[in-house]
């Protein structure tokens, strides 16, 4: 049974997707190293290192789905090494001398830092349409509500007019800066692994730099500048790229969480007859899915250490960095995947209550268009006398819970220069949301 969370049984969708569990599963791990040794033998094959025969045997017999599993599992627990025991089982599935030439001239590190970055090709594969597909539903979201007005809030309060589509549309903005870092990322990040025991190749110098080339260029990977072996920020900046993407996946499920308090009431994360809020109160209709990508986001970045860790190295290599990334990177991709995931459903089906906002809107009593009403007193008064008199006006609407429209057409200074028509349009939140519609076609369109 599994131990994971990430596998479990009736939990592991909650946590990821099986397209992405599927990429680090134990067969597909086997695979990508099977693919690297492959590719290896033909290259050298290619240049009269190895016989093509002997390729062609590698080549045919290299499925982990045909291997016996169970014998390499009992090889790494007798040699605790991971390689040699896939080396030994291949080479008895292959026919005649074939299997004497799997690994040649390769050490362990050149086998499974390639078959991760293999791995990571096909997650990124998977991120890069679903992050496409999280633009379409924001662009969709932002443009709806592109001048639906509702409450901006700082430091938990009430602050001036926005709108909801200008709130979609920082999410948006975001996401499509990180749609570019995992593009950008991906020139450092998809490079192969072939230097032998110390990163020389001394055992093929003569061929090396031959052997390398035709190695990557069958796994269509990009050729390194020299062999990485100790040098893992490669794949700390994919972690990184991956971390932000989650923390922004967090940020929204967050602010939809904020909006669904009962006291706000803005918005609503999907919700379908049979989903269940509560084991004891029945009413309950909470953000349940938007909870799983905060907690997703928070398990991400609390990962991301690790990657950090993982770059620092001892002399020309040790296998401390390695255990490390074996656990980190198929954890943050799928962790990273599921909290996408999880966000892209949420936006798909949210529920925004356009009426509820304006009730929020006047919960103040128009005292959240104190900036609108202190600017139109200051071009007659100035501003530091106006700012006064307004914040005066604003403090005796709060204590004596009056109207604030009330409070300034009492106030004899106001009454003189703004007439009750001013102040009403003045205290139009509709009115006094800026560019915020102009920043949303901005985005919308780029």
């Amino acid at each position: 049974m599994p131990s994971h969370i990430l596998d479990s049984l009736v939990l592991k969708d909650l946590y990821g997707t099986e397209e992405m569990r599927g990429v680090f599963d134990d067969l597909s791990v086997l695979q990508s190293w099977l693919d690297v040794e492959v590719a290896l033998a033909y290259a050298e094959a290619d240049i009269g290192i190895v016989p093509m025969y002997a390729a062609d045997e590698i080549s045919l017999r290299a499925r982990a789905e045909t291997l016996d599993t169970g014998r390499i599992k009992l090889l790494v627990d007798q040699t605790v090494h991971p390689i040699v025991p896939l080396i030994r089982v291949l080479q008895d599935a292959c026919d005649g001398d074939a299997g004497e030439y799997i690994h040649w001239g390769a050490t362990t590190q050149d086998i499974t830092d390639t078959g991760m970055v293999l791995q990571i090709k096909q997650a990124i594969t998977i991120f890069e349409v679903r992050i496409r597909n999280l633009t379409d539903v924001l662009k969709v979201l932002a443009g709806r509500y592109r001048d639906t007005p509702m409450a901006g809030r700082t430091h938990g309060q009430q602050a001036l007019p926005t709108t909801f589509g200008f709130k979609v549309a920082i999410w948006l903005s975001e996401v499509l800066r990180h749609q570019e870092r995992l593009a950008q990322c991906k020139v450092r990040v998809l490079v192969g692994q072939f230097g032998g025991a110390v990163g020389t190749l001394a055992s093929v110098a003569r061929h090396g730099l031959a052997i390398q080339t035709g190695m990557m260029a069958r796994l269509n990977l990009r050729k390194p500048d020299l062999p990485w072996h100790n040098s893992r920020d490669n794949i700390a900046e994919f972690c990184a790229v991956l971390s932000m993407i989650s923390a922004t996946m967090g940020k929204i499920a967050q602010e939809i969480i904020n909006l669904q308090r009962t006291e706000v009431g803005e918005v609503e994360e999907p919700f379908n007859v049979g989903k269940v809020g509560s084991s004891t109160m029945p009413h309950k209709r909470n953000p349940m899915l938007c909870e799983a990508a905060v907690a997703l986001a928070r398990l991400v970045a609390r990962n991301m250490p690790v990657a950090l860790d993982a770059m620092i190295q001892t002399h020309e290599r040790d296998w401390i960095g390695d255990h490390l990334e074996w656990a980190l990177v198929p954890e943050i991709c799928i962790m990273c995947d599921g909290a996408l995931s999880l966000t892209t459903r949420v936006l798909g089906g949210v529920q925004v209550y356009p009426e509820q906002m304006q009730r929020n809107l006047d919960r103040l009593g128009g005292l959240m268009l104190s900036e609108a009403v202190m600017l139109a007193l200051a071009a007659k008064i100035g501003r530091q006398t106006a700012h006064d008199i307004v914040y005066e006006c604003s403090m005796k609407t709060i204590e004596e819970k009056k109207s604030f429209r009330q409070t300034l057409a009492a106030h004899p200074t106001v009454k003189v220069n703004l007439s009750i028509s001013e102040i009403e349009q003045l205290l139009d939140p509709a009115q006094y949301t800026g560019l915020a519609s102009y920043y949303v076609d901005q985005v919308i369109s780029s």
